[in-house]
């Protein structure tokens, strides 16, 4: 067992908002493996942005990490704790004891943490969705709006941005057979032609909001703790320029509601 095993591992970590591993993001501040005579020991400290990020997410993330990793077969233990959050000792404490998210923060648990996934995995399937259909619009210019309802799978190049829907599909267990239609609500289903311009502009809107929020926590880890950036992977699905005007309202709002 390896510490590159464990990063490995932590690949399959997200930010729920962000929609991105939190090894890319810069996430994980440190990692240990310790070999032992039952198995490895793994010691995991996380880092987040700022210290108010949201403490559901703070948990999901610090949960999860706990769960990929005890998963290893060659794992023994694990101590996951996230580091300089108001939230810390609460998390952490509830982590060490396997208290679960309602164990953790007890009457201030909201019912459960599967609705909120289930939001997040929505929100990102619909930027992906995004993401396909309007580089299928630049690239074609006889391409109209109303036209792209009736794109399918099939239709798309295969690619990053492809697979990325691919991933998003199969959790939320939609269609993946190369004739689905690519422009569906959650539950799979496609949008009448008159419908399909008001669809992609709320999409896009998803869409930036996310790429948006992603810069800028990016940005915010960086400015908090010195040398972080060096940790962060390339964004391919960032912001374009084109969208820079329409990030900072957004921010703004994310921050002011």
């Amino acid at each position: 067992m390896t510490e590159e095993d464990i990063r490995s591992a932590l690949d399959s970590v997200f930010d729920p908002e962000l929609d991105e591993p939190i090894t890319d993001l810069g996430f994980v501040r440190s990692l240990e493996v310790q070999a032992g005579v039952g198995g490895a020991r793994v010691e995991v400290h996380l880092r987040l942005p700022t210290s108010f990020c949201s403490p559901n997410f703070a948990y999901l993330m610090a949960s999860d990490s706990k769960d990929v990793i005890s998963a290893l077969p060659a794992v023994a233990q694990v101590v996951v704790e996230l580091d300089d959050h108001h939230d810390s000792d609460v998390i952490n404490a509830g982590l060490a004891a396997d208290a679960g998210y309602r164990g953790t923060f007890l009457h201030e648990a909201e019912d459960s943490l599967d609705e909120l996934r289930w939001t997040f995995r929505r929100k990102a399937h619909t930027a992906a969705m995004e993401r396909c259909l309007t580089d299928l619009l630049r690239a074609n210019a006889s391409l109209v709006e109303t036209e792209v309802g009736t794109i399918r799978l099939w239709n798309l190049p295969a690619g990053r941005n492809k697979e990325a829907l691919l991933r998003r599909r199969a959790a939320l267990g939609l269609p993946e057979a190369a004739d689905a239609t690519v422009l569906v609500n959650h539950e799979g289903h496609p949008y009448p032609p008159d419908a399909v311009p008001l669809a992609l502009r709320r999409a896009r809107s998803t869409r930036i909001s996310i790429d948006g929020n992603a810069h800028f926590c990016r940005g915010l880890l960086r400015t908090r703790y010195e040398g972080s950036g060096t940790d962060q992977s390339p964004r391919p699905d960032g912001a374009e320029a084109a969208d820079h005007h329409e990030l900072l309202p957004l921010i703004v709002k994310e921050i002011h509601p």
